[in-house]
């Protein structure tokens, strides 16, 4: 016969007989016995807890920022002594957030040499040799110099640096230029239109929006965004126009304000946005390591050119002659700043663009080899979409000519390749997925002229041999 002053618990076993005036309690939030839980807490309304809720509840107090429970010390808490609370699940502390590994501003060790730049814009860029090898130069020459002035004392020789000025016709590979080399060398770039800049106080981007774009490239790191390129494009827009009688808010007046940029300044620059007000933030940054590369167009600066190189002399057999130089592709390597002063760019701008780089004008050789001699060449894009049929695709030289006439009859360089490859491409790219027999497509000069068809051939026919 079973002990009567015992009694049985859920957990099968028995409690002794001194308990037996003790009612078996159980938590009000999870539910489990006093046997199981420990000692429970008594709490007004005749509720008990246990410490392992207890613990739980105000560890939610504390995430909900709770007055009064922010920083509370819970093992000392009247209810339950130290001891007690060992076995309370404790809060979870938050893992600190892992930093971003910062990008290292590049040094001579890992900056590779004038030659290594070049070789590697050679794998991008067909031509520019001389544009090639100048801002190879100037990137390696300014890294050169902010690592010397960093570790300058007083008294030591300071390097000044030297900002660059691109000219060239559309189409010549300045813009690509400059931003392959960016991305070769891992470096914050910011590309800028001086077609949206204005005079401060006028509508359009403040002149420290540039900077603005820099930072943003830079992940808001000031020090690697000091020591970044800026690159500026279109600056030929910016030229002081003749005969103009009310204020140029986006001409001379912008030049002026981008003296202090150029020269090397501490700017105040707004952060996310590209003008300053009052609900933007400012950083200070300084401008004297920023490298400025500038670059435009300059449409009919071939015409002051001519006309200067024309007037040396009038008569006899040292006469220049009218037509001698209306079909140099190089004529823009003969360019002067008293040129450029007559384009309309002011004397303290191109006085802080020491370096002038030009560009040759795309001729049809040229157009040919950016066809297909660069990595991201036109055609290897064209033939890797015909793959992806299990298509292959060619072009005989002759076709390749054809598209670099007409490239050379739109002047807008070598922009104008893939907008005349898309259109003589198009009925092909159509037609091609709607029969699976179709294993190679050879685009001829007929067919760009427009006195034929591309040569198609089946899967599984032999090719003819000649």
């Amino acid at each position: 016969m079973a002990d009567q002053n015992n009694t049985n618990t859920p957990g099968g076993e028995s409690s002794p007989s001194g308990s037996e005036n003790r009612k078996n309690r159980f938590c009000s939030m999870c539910h489990r016995s006093e046997e199981i839980t420990g000692k429970l807490m008594d709490l007004p309304g005749g509720l008990c807890v246990c410490n392992d809720c207890m613990q739980r509840s105000f560890d939610s107090m504390k995430n909900m920022n709770f007055p009064g429970f922010n920083g509370m010390p819970l093992t000392g808490f009247p209810f339950f002594s130290a001891g007690e609370a060992g076995g309370a699940p404790q809060p979870e502390k938050k893992k600190k957030e892992e930093k971003k590994p910062e990008k290292q501003i590049p040094d001579l060790a890992h900056l590779p040499a004038p030659h290594r730049i070049k070789a590697m814009l050679d794998e991008y860029v067909v031509g520019q040799e001389r544009a090639k090898r100048a801002l190879s130069v100037a990137v390696y020459n300014h890294y050169k110099r902010v690592l010397a002035n960093e570790e300058a004392k007083e008294g030591d020789v300071r390097i000044e640096k030297s900002n660059l000025l691109m000219l060239g016709p559309t189409g010549c590979g300045k813009t690509f230029l400059v931003r392959t080399l960016a991305g070769l060398l891992d470096v914050p770039l910011a590309v800028a239109d001086a077609t949206s800049l204005t005079e401060a106080g006028y509508i359009g981007d403040d002149i420290e929006s540039v900077l603005s774009k820099l930072l943003a490239a830079a992940d808001n790191d000031v020090e690697r965004a000091e020591q970044g390129i800026v690159f500026i494009d279109e600056i030929d827009k910016l030229a002081k126009k003749t005969n103009q009688h009310s204020r140029d808010v986006s001409g001379e007046a912008v030049q002026q304000g981008l003296l202090k940029l150029l020269e090397g300044a501490d700017v105040e620059v707004p952060v996310g946005a590209s003008s300053k007000n009052g609900m933007v933030p400012l950083q200070t940054m300084n401008t004297d390591n920023i490298l400025f590369i500038c670059g435009g167009a300059f449409p009919d600066l071939t015409g002051i050119i001519k006309q200067r190189l024309q007037n040396k002399s009038g008569v006899g057999f040292g006469a220049v002659l009218k037509d001698e130089f209306d079909d140099d592709n190089k004529l823009l390597h003969q360019v002067t700043v008293e040129d450029l002063r007559t384009f309309g760019m002011i004397p303290e701008f191109l006085g802080r663009l020491p370096v002038l780089v030009p560009f040759d004008a795309m001729d049809e050789d040229m157009l040919v080899r950016i066809l297909y001699e660069p990595k991201n060449a036109i055609l290897r894009q064209y033939k890797r979409l015909f793959e992806m049929d299990e298509v292959e695709l060619s072009f005989t030289d002759g076709a390749l000519h054809a598209i670099a006439k007409k490239a050379m009859e739109r002047g807008t360089g070598a922009r104008a390749l893939r907008a005349i490859i898309e259109e003589f491409m198009m009925d092909v790219m159509y037609e091609i997925p709607r029969d699976d027999n179709i294993g190679r497509v050879t685009v001829t000069e007929e067919y760009i002229n427009g006195t034929g068809a591309p040569l198609i051939e089946m899967r599984g026919v032999p090719r003819l041999t000649q």
